[in-house]
């Protein structure tokens, strides 16, 4: 009998935090404010200074911001195939991809697979934490739906471009394309673009300039998609 009525009293508290928190989400953070501002630092980044201090690592966040129009096309197509092909058709979920992520997860038994859009991750990387319990999920979601309600597909993707973490340290298409390459957004070529979208799932895994089979084959894709839809011109495929 005890143990049912604390067990009674635990799904209360937990109902009771979760109506808190979502009913705090529905009104803060201001998003609007991110349709003129740039943020200057993210949750996810917090949590990767936080992290490394814990570790004992020195590591400086590198950061530069870049407008869309100052970012190659190139590299724009890549992100959209590589993360999020079907962006500008839905509403901030891809509810095919979440369930097909949704079974794999049932297979092994873990949150693994994500299926997230880019407006998703835009709203992890601004708000919240790399976790993937479902509290974060749910909050994750009511965030999702307010950047979506609050700004223009453009402005998404100018930020998450501007956010996305692509190495240690490394975060925004900036600072990326000057880490790994030496050059502005702006003159990234399609071959780079592919190389680079290809490592958004695991950035501090893979080095987008580096020789791994898994950067080879997925960029090789990215960049064959970019071919077949006619964003690069067949002559300049990669040998």
């Amino acid at each position: 009998m005890r143990h049912r009525i604390k067990l009674f009293k635990t799904l209360i508290a937990v109902s009771v935090l979760i109506i808190a928190v979502t009913c705090y989400l529905f009104l803060y953070p201001d998003v609007s404010r991110l349709r003129k501002e740039n943020p200057q630092k993210t949750s996810f980044m917090e949590y990767r200074e936080a992290e490394w201090n814990r570790d004992g690592k020195k590591i400086k966040l590198k950061q530069k911001w870049t407008p869309l129009p100052g970012i190659s096309p190139y590299l724009v197509k890549a992100v959209l195939i590589a993360e999020d092909d079907k962006f500008y058709q839905h509403e901030g979920f891809d509810f095919e991809a979440i369930e097909k992520a949704i079974e794999k997860d049932m297979k092994q038994k873990k949150f693994r697979y994500g299926g997230s859009t880019i407006s998703q991750q835009l709203a992890k990387n601004l708000y919240l934490t790399p976790s993937k319990n479902p509290l974060r999920k749910l909050m994750e979601a009511i965030l999702t739906w307010r950047l979506e309600k609050d700004l223009s597909k453009k402005r998404i993707l100018e930020l998450y471009l501007n956010v996305a973490e692509w190495g240690d340290g490394v975060f925004g298409i900036g600072a990326a394309s000057f880490q790994y390459y030496g050059k502005p957004a702006s003159t990234l070529s399609p071959e780079e673009s592919a190389r680079l979208a290809s490592v958004l799932p695991n950035p501090r895994k893979y080095n987008p300039a580096g020789t791994s089979r898994y950067v080879e084959k997925r960029s090789k894709l990215i960049y064959s998609i970019m071919v077949r839809r006619g964003i690069v011109q067949e002559e300049y495929d990669l040998p």
